[in-house]
């Protein structure tokens, strides 16, 4: 459940639930790996023997006939870099990459953390014919690199987690680039303008506004057959698709839609109903969203550990790991993972903040960086790939040794790396955790103390915003977190009330706003919001007049105000400062300014609010909204 969760809203963010499914899915794919190695060295043949068979599917006059891992690799790969698009989409549109600066320094990051590791391999097999296989030393394996990161826990920020998927998704858009331009087979042109006149087809789809999925399959299929029979590998395919499918909040208008579809279900289920029900209910997410979804746990729990599986497995012996480790493809590999990407990733990054005068500081410390340059090393599944597309036999397995050891000695570095950080003083370990760079600030509207309803000190470091509805039971839910979250952190948080009536689930939801802004009128305003929250099930206008008796307000005058509806327009002014900040539904929460993707339990806001209030510290700041 998420700051967004409402009565209304999805149950996690698509950052958060994409970071968890990869995480989770670092164990399967470590297992199939092992599994993969087991196979090979219990039946070599067997293994070789399976993957090699074949298997055709035509219709007609057209068809395809590839190998079981040619299927794997080219087919089932296709959707694996397809969500690697979608994700990459989302970041562009309303994720942490639509600031371009950090767009533009993930791109650095990215970019050098592959040109530095091709270098050492390159300078490990120069005039030797392995030099072409220099791609297979440069890509960063998303799902280990962030399991591997959730090993570590709080020892590292959050923020880090951000910033290496900012690495990984320029990391994977280049390899993709080397896959279809060095690594592909010889070029036929006929079957390239094919696939160039269907992804023309697609953007013309797109731009006409065509929202609907399935419209775009056979498109799809059509693209990655074109390209299969032109000699670019077809994976390319699905980073496009993925690419072209954009994300965006959920808007209120389409989720008041759906409440009123449902109440016109509710009243009268027939089918034709339901399934108008259904496509509304579908148009409240983005298409993005949607697709990632059904897609991710397919790709991170089946697809990505079915091409482990397929490529992994080599005969394993003490002689044949002795040879491996004195031969050129090995050891470029493993020292191009293990040295280059930490030298790329930090050394580009330092670079580029330093020329631009701060101006694309990274949002994390160094420590951080370098514990990230140090995951960033962990190459597996696109290296794999490259490796299968240039090396055969011999070279092939001495390719595999040095992707497989790479995952191990980076998980090492890292482990290092957080043990110096963790023999730091605190104020030292904070600031290369956290750094001093801007963090992204979610919320339009600013706090202002002399309009906002406050609790707590004024110049505590950190502000607490909830966009809630008295009527909402998940509000009155976070209540007492965030009441034992005021009383833990003392002086170092104040907390802000604005208001949110979800007026299509909540009737009384407005009426209850309204007459905690007539409390306000009386210097009552917090007296009121608790007697509120704690009574959702009794908003009526009588209710409202028996607690204005039971806080102290003079009855007469705040029944005028009532009824006069004095505070409509401040409500109407949260509401619209809700609007511009995105807020679809409650409670959502905002930690100094940043939008609270998690749960608002007490440990995860605890943990939320620490953070702000170290980087607040660390930056020698005041409140902030």
């Amino acid at each position: 459940m998420t700051g967004t969760t409402a009565c209304t809203a999805a149950a996690r963010s698509p950052l958060r639930t994409f970071l968890r499914t990869e995480t989770g899915s670092a164990a399967v794919l470590l297992a199939a790996a092992l599994a993969a190695l087991v196979w090979a060295n219990v039946s070599p043949g067997g293994y070789e023997s399976f993957w090699h068979t074949r298997l055709s599917l035509s219709v007609g006059r057209t068809g395809v006939s590839l190998t079981l891992r040619e299927w794997v690799n080219s087919g089932l790969m296709t959707l694996f870099f397809f969500v690697v698009g979608l994700e990459a989409r989302r970041e562009f549109d309303i994720g942490e990459l639509r600031e371009r600066r950090r767009l533009a320094l993930s791109a650095i990051a990215g970019v050098s953390g592959m040109a530095v590791p091709v270098a050492i391999y390159l300078a490990l097999n120069a005039g030797h014919p392995s030099a072409q296989g220099w791609g297979a030393a440069m890509s960063t394996d998303t799902a280990f690199a962030l399991g591997f990161l959730a090993v570590f826990g709080s020892r590292l920020p959050g923020g880090l987690r951000v910033f290496v998927l900012g690495v990984a998704v320029a990391d994977d858009f280049l390899a993709l680039a080397v896959i279809a331009f060095a690594y592909s087979s010889t070029l036929y042109v006929p079957a390239l303008l094919t696939a160039l006149g269907v992804l023309a087809v697609l953007l013309a789809m797109r731009a006409a506004g065509v929202h609907i999925s399935a419209l775009y399959l056979p498109p799809a299929v059509a693209l990655w057959g074109a390209l299969l029979r032109s000699g670019v590998d077809p994976v390319v395919s699905g980073l496009v698709m993925g690419l072209l499918t954009y994300a965006h909040p959920a808007q209120r208008h389409a989720l008041e839609r759906a409440s009123r579809l449902f109440r016109r279900y509710r009243e009268q289920p027939t089918p034709e109903l339901e399934r108008t029900l259904r496509r509304g209910l579908a148009s409240t997410l983005s298409p993005n969203e949607r697709l990632q979804r059904m897609f991710h746990p397919w790709t991170s729990h089946v697809i990505v550990p079915l091409f482990a599986l397929a490529n992994a497995g080599l005969p394993v012996s003490a002689a044949r790991l002795a040879g491996a480790f004195t031969s050129p493809v090995t050891l470029g590999i493993l020292l191009g993972f293990v040295l280059g990407k930490p030298i790329g990733i930090v050394g580009s990054t330092w670079l580029a903040s330093r020329l631009s005068r701060g101006r694309l500081r990274p949002p994390i410390g160094w420590g951080a960086i370098a514990a990230g340059g140090g995951l960033a090393g962990v190459g597996f599944t696109v290296s794999l790939l490259i490796a299968t597309l240039a090396f055969r036999g011999a070279r092939l397995e001495e390719a595999k040794i040095g992707i497989l050891s790479a995952v191990l000695c980076s998980f090492l570095v890292t482990w290092l790396v957080t043990r110096v950080l963790a023999l730091l003083p605190p104020r030292r370990r904070a600031r290369a955790l956290l750094g001093s760079g801007d963090v992204i600030v979610d919320l339009s509207e600013p706090v202002d103390v002399t309009r906002d309803h406050v609790r707590g000190p004024l110049d505590a470091p950190v502000t607490l915003v909830e966009y809630g509805d008295y009527e909402c039971p998940y509000c009155g839910l976070a209540e007492p977190v965030v009441r034992e979250l005021l009383a833990d952190f003392g002086d170092d948080v104040r907390y802000v009330w604005r208001h949110l009536p979800l007026t299509d689930v909540h009737p009384s939801a407005q009426l209850a706003a309204e007459a905690a802004e007539a409390a306000a009128r009386q210097g009552r305003y917090w007296e009121m919001h608790d007697v509120l929250i704690s009574h959702q099930g009794d908003l009526r206008a009588k209710d409202l007049l028996r607690y204005a008796g039971q806080v102290g307000l003079d009855s007469e005058r705040f029944r005028r105000d009532l009824q006069a509806r004095a505070g409509a327009e401040r409500v109407a002014e949260d509401v619209e400062s809700a609007d511009l900040s995105d807020v679809s539904g409650t409670p959502t929460f905002f930690v100094n300014g940043r939008r609270h993707h998690g749960a608002y339990d007490i440990g995860t806001l605890s943990a939320a609010v620490r953070a702000a209030r170290e980087r607040a510290v660390l930056a020698g700041a005041g409140p902030r909204g």
